[in-house]
């Protein structure tokens, strides 16, 4: 298999963030915190420890040197191995507590204050510098879990006056243990670590303040927001200060106010609309019963008519019937919007129902039926509105869709564990456009703008989903795999008889 050219694969993995905001400042402040304490802590003990290690080694140099230069005067020229023995034991006791071990060199001669003392602190380069220069040399050297501090140096002689000093070829060199400074060091870290602890929870501390004090002002306004979603329109935000937090509460409470204006205007204008289509609805009942009166008689003697006439009369006959259904239709939906809609509960044989709206509307023949046997399905509802649904579903199968158109009926359960009667009305027609579909049971609402005028009042499947919502029960549109419309209603099968009537 040929590999694939680019760089390594790399795991991503996503860090759980905190969700709530008091979480994220209290970590936040506890992290700014941290690293600015770990920060200072740091260069605390760097200085520190520089300035520990400084003094020490200044002082072991200034007390290497006065010895050297004590000393120096009693090596022979060239010395012997035995002088630079007492050489070396001597710059050794410089130090009372003798930890200072002191190595000295001549050309080929050498020798230690401790007696077989490998030496194994002293590197190559130590070596180098103190041959190359006069400078004293000094480097740390850890071994062995110990930081020593090597000191190299050659020894000179005091030349004659105004010739200054001239190098005797002898260097010296020093190891000097710091467990001292070592000790301070870590004296330094566990000091800098305690001191972590509780700066940490003080910042932790503090930070739980902070973040009471800056999410006061935004749990009220979600308090605020929560009383506006719930259609308290008059809640507002008192206004504390003139921080952002404040400014935020004043726009809160202007947006409050304007919405509050819009919907008040909002509702008094869709009052006055439904005052109106009621009004003008009630006026129009009593003309337009006699005018049925007058066009029913008309019809009567319509044979008797010359040609012209008669299809004059029959026109105005059908038009004072759609506009009489239209009136019909608007009162009842005056009545939804008024919630003076009633429901006059019966209990009833489901299937019984369906098939004498069928027979009372002459379509028997025209709709094909699959519905339960005889009192298999039974619930409580009102006949007359259940009439209204399946006729206006039905209707509208038959007017807009294609035959066969199939009603349906059966039991079926609700997310709740409750039983449910479900009304399905089916057509073959070519089905509802995907952009007509949010929109079916919506009032005076055409799939066809094209068309100017409808057998209907346009209020048919809106009345429907009224008279289902105040059952308690849900009507849905959809279109069939295999072509055509589907409705479905799902109505509660309700078995308490203690109440006549329920008012939605």
């Amino acid at each position: 298999m040929k590999g694939v050219r680019g760089g390594p694969l790399r795991a991503r993995v996503r860090v759980p963030q905190p969700r709530g905001l008091r979480m994220r400042l209290v970590v936040a402040f506890t992290l700014v915190t941290a690293l600015t304490a770990a920060a200072t802590g740091a260069l605390t003990f760097r200085e520190a420890r520089t300035g520990v290690l400084q003094q020490s080694q200044d002082t072991v140099i200034n007390m290497l040197r006065s010895q050297i230069t004590r000393l120096a005067p009693d090596l022979g020229h060239p010395p012997t191995e035995p002088e630079l023995r007492r050489f070396a034991a001597g710059v050794a006791r410089a130090e009372p507590s003798g930890t200072w071990r002191v190595l000295a060199e001549y050309r080929d001669l050498s020798a230690t204050s401790a007696p077989g003392d490998p030496f194994e602190e002293l590197t190559p380069a130590v070596r180098e510098a103190v041959d190359s220069s006069m400078a004293t040399v000094f480097q740390r050297v850890r071994s062995g879990g110990h930081t020593s501090l090597v000191v190299g140096m050659s020894v000179a002689y005091a030349a004659p006056e105004g010739t200054g000093r001239q190098p005797s070829g002898v260097r010296v060199f020093l190891t000097v243990p710091q467990t001292t400074e070592q000790a301070y060091v870590d004296a330094l870290v566990s000091a800098a670590q305690r001191a972590a602890v509780p700066a940490v929870a003080l910042a932790a501390l503090l930070a739980l303040l902070a973040a009471r004090g800056v999410l006061r002002p935004v749990r009220a306004l979600r308090r605020a927001t929560r009383s506006i979603a719930e259609g308290r329109l008059d809640t507002r935000l008192a206004v504390h200060g003139s921080d952002e937090l404040a400014d935020l509460s004043h726009t809160f409470n202007e947006t409050a106010a304007a919405l509050e204006k819009s919907v008040a205007e909002l509702r008094e204008m869709e009052a006055r609309a439904r005052r109106f289509a009621a009004d003008v609805s009630h006026e129009l009942r009593t003309p337009l019963a006699a005018m049925s009166a007058v066009t029913d008689v008309l019809d009567e003697d319509a044979t008797g008519l010359d040609p012209d006439t008669a299809t004059a009369v029959r026109l105005i006959s059908e038009e004072t019937v759609k506009l009489a259904r239209l009136v019909d239709d608007l009162m009842e939906i005056s009545r939804f919007d008024a919630g003076a809609a009633v429901l006059h509960l019966d209990e009833i044989d489901l299937a019984e129902s369906l098939r004498h709206t069928l027979a009372a509307r002459a379509w028997t023949d025209l709709v094909e039926c699959d519905l339960p046997p005889p009192d298999a399905l039974r619930g409580r509802v009102d006949p007359r509105r259940l009439d209204v649904v399946v006729a206006n579903l039905v209707g509208n199968a038959l007017r807009h869709g294609a035959r066969p158109v199939l009603l349906r009926l059966r039991e079926g359960g609700l997310p709740d564990g409750g039983r449910c009667a479900v009304i399905e009305v089916l057509d073959s027609g070519s089905g509802l456009p995907d952009g007509v579909l949010p929109h079916v049971f919506e009032r005076f609402y055409k799939s066809d703008t094209a068309r100017a005028r409808t057998d209907g009042s346009g209020l048919g499947l809106a009345i429907t989903a009224e008279n289902v919502r105040v059952h308690g029960g849900t009507v849905r549109a959809a279109n069939r795999p295999q072509g055509g419309a589907l409705f479905t209603v799902e109505l509660p099968l309700q078995r308490d008889t203690s109440t006549p009537e329920a008012r939605p």
